[in-house]
Order: structure tokens, then C-alpha cells, then sequence
């Protein structure tokens, strides 16, 4: 009896790579310009209301000159805050992050239409959080701390808002999962994967804003609920308000380590040392909430010092950077005829705006670094907490180290996604310039008006009856910074805005930077490998808020909501 042979299994096979098309990158080039460009539009006002802000605490009160559109100081501090540190933030980072991921990865989006429901809701969202801020109903400040509330549609706007951005990432997960099986085995490019660990971390960050509003803010708004419990919901906002700082931070890390060498001639010193770094934002970057409630006494000591030690530990990163980043550029600057030990500072880059802007933003965070270091150390923090040290300090995060990083990539992008040339370069130098010494003007007036008198923040300075004369010196000091800003915004916005209207073309087409790193060879695969730390992720998250939050929720007092006063 002959016995056949049976079939071989059919083989595995890699699914054939799908190939970028004009038409997917201009589709991905549509949805960057409009999430980049409602991000400025939001900025254009927000910084408005700042620059009056700063003008009122030095005794020069303009609000009444926008009457009756905006009716009170604090109304115009919460639509500056909301619109500079959550909307043109929000905005700007899911646009660049749907260019890099792409661009990076060589591959289109896997479910377009999932991107464009994402700009849909947080477009959606913008308008309806928009009416409340406008017509007074929401200046509870960009912290919405109860027993203060606002109206309802101020809440569900900023829910939509959030939710839009997760949708964002949903998008670059399925694209980059797409990738991952048509590449089996290869390292992700830093750049798309610098992205994804931010997003990752940002849903995480997210949850505790989401409980807060789900939970706590919203049926208090629709008089579902008699009051709410103002510590529950000040540690739920405060899981979300820190990682807010590195959902801010990451997209300039992104830029300065991967993109920036290039502009100047650069390679990345230490690719694996970048891949690290994110990681460790992703593992350190939520369970650390508690050092901004360190005067809260319904919070137990001990778990104060955990955070405080996770706090300290999410430094370490940002150390790491600092001495990388600027390996790099130094290798660039070498390569450019730079001699000695800081000789070869004078052959960076400076003649192009984008590098410009992006390296003074790293300069100023390295001031904004230390003073964050003093807020999160406990004996230091009781001192300056809730004083003008504070908006000093992030002022220098997210107005410089972020804003002025996102001008530079501004400053190539636009070019990128127009076809047009910057409008007069000269001008934005002078732009990154202007802003850089306005901030250190600013920021210092403000640091040491907290530190040395105690100057609160959060409150009209101009007619307070306990100002003293000693602040003087350092309120003109600050208005020094406010003027100087103000000029440097006025250039930017119209370089950007002459960029998009002028159509001067491009010589040469604009292509996305990106820095190759000095050692060719891959990165290990444990630095490529999501499991292990977005389990640790978890992991630390549940160890140092699951069971305070558990103990919150138990104790819970339901407080009365306060009467509304403006």
C-alpha cells in the first residue's frame, strides 16, 4: 500500500506593505493645517487676555476697554488658561503627531475617517465649551476646582475635546498595528514611536479629568446632585493635571531629539538613550499628582512622599536629555567648523528660525527644570505654593519650553503644508529672540515676587489693597517681559499668517527633519517592546492612587455648591 505524502501547511505571509499616495498625504496634510491652525486662532486670543492679565498686576487695568464681551478679570484669566494651556496644546499636538506618525512610518492612515471623526468632535467640542467661557457662565479658571461650577456645556465641551484626542490616537494605533504586521521584526522609527508613547500616556493621564467630570462636576451641573466632594475632586483633576505638563513637553522632546539635530547638521547621539527616555515618561509620568496638593490635609502624609519621590524620579529623564540633546547638537555644530569647549555654540544653526526658537525654548525650560524641582520638594514647596513663583515656573514649561518649541516646528511645518515660502525669516528670528528675553524678564519678576513677599497668585494684583510699594521694581520688570511678548507674538502670528496668504512658492520642496542616529546600529529590542512598561504603567498607577482614591471615595463629604460670584 503506497501512503501519500500530505500537503505542506501554506507558509505565513507578510502582508504587502501599502504604499503612501498623493492623496493620503494630502489628506494627512489637511487634517494637520486644520488642527494646527484652530490651535493658533485659540492661542491669538489666549494670549491677548494674557498680556492684559499682565498689565493689570502692574496697575494698568484694560479690561474695561472689552466690555461687555469679556465682564470680569477672572473670566479672562480662565478663557487664557483654557485656551493657551488645554485648547492650542490639544490642538496643535494631534496635528503634528498624524504628520510625524505617517511620515515617520512611510504608511497611511489605517481608517481615515476615524481622524477626521476625531477633529469633528473636538472642533464639536471648542464651540460648545466656547459659549459658557464667552457668556461668563464658566470662570472657574482652567483648574474648574468645585465647589466652584460652571455651566454644564463648559464641561461636556472640554469631555468632547479630550475624547477627540483619544480618538486621534485610536487612528495612529490602528495605522501603527497596520505597519507592525506588514514589519514584522523591524525597530518602529523613533520619531512614530516617541508619538505613540505620548498618546499612550495621555489616555492614561486623561482618565482621572474624565472621572472628575463623568462623575463629579457634571451631575453637580444638571442638579442631579445636592453639592460634590472638592479633595476627590481636586486629586482626580491632579492625575490629570501634572501629565498634563509632559503631554505639553513630549511633542518638544520629540522635536529636540529627533528632528532638531538635523536642522543643524546633527545625528542623535544616542537613539537608544531617546527610546529610554520616553519610556520612562510613560512608566513615571501620572503618579505623581499629589506633590501639587501638598497643603491638602485630607491627604495622609505618606502618600504625599511617595509622589514626592516619583516626582523627583521623573527629573531623571529630562536630565538624560539635557545631556544628550546636546550631544547631538554639538555634533552638528563640530561638523560645522565649531571649535572648543563652547566655541562651537556660535556654529549652531541660529540663522534658521525654526532651529532658533527650538533651542532657546530649551534654554528657558532648563530655568523652568529648577523650579520645578523646588515645587516638588516639600519644605521648598510651602513656601512658594499658590504665589506668583508658580505661573513664573509655567510660564517657562509650557509658555516657552512647549510654545516657543512649537513656533519653531511652526516655522518649517507651515511652509510644508502650504508650498509657500516663510515670510521673511529675519522677522521670525526676531520673533524667537524677543520671546526669549520677554520670558526670562517675566518669569524671573514673577519667581521672586513669589518667593521673596509671598505675592499671590490666581488674583487681581493691580488694586489690592495689601500690594506694597516693595513689589514695584519687579512689576515693572514683568511689564519689561509682558511688552516684549507682546511684540514677539505680533510676529508670529504675522509671519505665520503672511506664510499661508502670500503665495509665494517654495524653491524647493520643505521634507520633515529627521536626525539619524550616530550609531547605525537598531535600537535593543526590549526598547521596542510596549508590554513591560505599559505594564509598569499600570502597575505604578494602581500602587500609588488605588488605594488613597479607594479611601477618598469611601470618606467622601458632600460639600454644597458655592454660590456663583461673578
Amino acid at each position: 500500500m503506497s501512503v501519500q505524502a500530505m500537503p505542506a501547511a501554506p507558509a505565513q505571509s507578510t502582508p504587502a506593505p501599502v504604499p503612501l499616495t498623493d492623496a493620503d498625504l494630502k489628506l494627512v496634510d489637511r487634517l494637520t493645517g486644520w488642527n494646527i491652525g484652530i490651535g493658533i486662532g485659540a492661542l491669538t486670543i489666549g494670549l491677548l487676555l494674557g498680556v492684559l492679565q499682565g498689565l493689570e498686576h502692574a496697575g494698568l487695568n484694560l479690561y474695561t476697554y472689552l466690555q461687555p464681551v469679556i465682564k470680569t478679570y477672572y473670566q479672562g484669566l480662565t478663557i487664557h488658561g483654557v485656551l493657551n494651556a488645554l485648547v492650542w496644546t490639544t490642538f496643535f499636538i494631534c496635528g503634528f503627531f498624524t504628520f510625524v506618525v505617517v511620515r515617520s512610518l512611510q504608511r497611511p492612515l489605517r481608517y481615515p475617517w476615524i481622524n477626521v471623526l476625531a477633529l469633528v468632535l473636538m472642533v464639536v467640542g471648542l464651540l460648545m465649551a466656547a459659549y459658557p467661557l464667552l457668556a461668563n457662565l464658566a470662570s472657574v479658571l482652567y483648574t474648574f476646582y468645585p465647589p466652584m461650577l460652571a455651566d454644564w456645556t463648559f464641561y461636556v465641551g472640554l469631555t468632547l475635546v479630550v475624547v477627540g484626542s483619544w480618538t486621534v490616537g485610536y487612528g495612529l494605533y490602528f495605522t501603527y498595528g497596520a505597519w507592525r504586521k506588514e514589519n514584522p521584526g523591524v525597530r518602529t522609527p523613533f520619531l512614530a514611536l516617541g508619538a505613540l508613547i505620548t498618546m499612550v500616556m495621555w489616555q492614561l493621564a486623561t482618565l482621572g479629568v474624565a472621572a472628575e467630570i463623568l462623575f463629579l462636576l457634571l451631575p453637580a451641573a444638571f442638579g442631579w446632585t445636592d453639592g460634590t466632594d472638592p479633595l476627590l475632586a481636586r486629586s482626580l483633576f491632579w492625575y490629570f493635571g501634572h501629565p498634563l505638563v509632559y503631554f505639553w513637553l513630549l511633542p518638544a522632546y520629540l522635536s529636540w531629539y529627533g528632528m532638531l539635530p538635523a536642522q543643524t547638521d546633527g545625528k542623535m547621539f544616542s537613539e537608544p538613550l531617546a527610546r529610554f527616555v520616553f519610556w520612562l515618561f510613560l512608566v513615571l509620568s501620572v503618579p505623581v499628582g499629589f506633590h501639587h496638593q501638598y497643603t491638602d490635609p485630607g491627604i495622609p502624609q505618606g502618600w504625599k512622599f511617595l509622589h514626592t519621590i516619583l516626582t523627583l524620579g521623573v527629573a531623571f529623564p529630562s536630565l538624560i536629555t539635557a545631556f544628550t540633546v546636546v550631544a547631538s547638537l554639538e555634533l552638528g555644530a563640530r561638523k560645522r567648523g565649531g571649535k572648543g569647549w563652547f566655541g562651537w555654540i556660535r556654529k549652531l544653526n541660529w540663522g534658521d528660525p525654526s532651529y532658533a526658537a527650538q533651542n532657546l525654548a530649551m534654554i528657558l525650560f532648563a530655568f523652568g527644570g529648577i523650579s520645578g524641582i523646588t515645587n516638588a520638594s516639600y519644605d521648598m514647596n510651602l513656601v512658594v505654593h499658590n504665589t506668583a513663583w508658580v505661573p513664573g515656573h509655567f510660564h517657562l514649561t509650557v509658555g516657552s519650553a512647549t510654545t516657543l518649541t512649537f513656533f519653531g516646528i511652526c516655522y518649517w511645518l507651515v511652509p510644508k503644508l502650504t508650498g509657500h515660502k516663510l515670510f521673511t525669516p529675519w522677522l521670525a528670528r526676531a520673533q524667537a529672540w524677543t520671546w526669549f528675553f520677554g520670558m526670562l524678564f517675566f518669569a524671573n519678576a514673577y519667581h521672586l515676587m513669589g518667593l521673596r513677599f509671598g505675592v499671590p497668585r490666581r488674583t487681581m494684583l493691580g488694586d489690592a489693597p495689601y500690594a506694597s510699594a516693595a513689589w514695584t521694581p519687579y512689576l515693572l520688570e514683568s511689564v519689561l517681559g509682558v511688552g516684549l511678548l507682546t511684540i514677539s507674538a505680533t510676529l508670529f502670528f504675522l509671519v505665520i499668517f503672511a506664510t499661508v496668504l502670500l503665495p509665494r512658492k517654495l524653491d524647493a520642496p520643505v521634507e520633515m527633519p529627521v536626525a539619524e542616529p550616530l550609531d547605525p546600529k537598531p535600537a535593543p529590542a526590549w526598547l521596542d517592546t510596549w508590554w513591560p512598561w505599559l505594564n509598569g504603567a499600570i502597575a505604578l498607577i494602581l500602587l500609588s492612587y488605588g488605594p488613597i482614591l479607594y479611601q477618598l471615595i469611601r470618606d467622601a463629604q458632600w460639600i454644597p455648591i458655592a454660590p456663583r460670584v461673578w
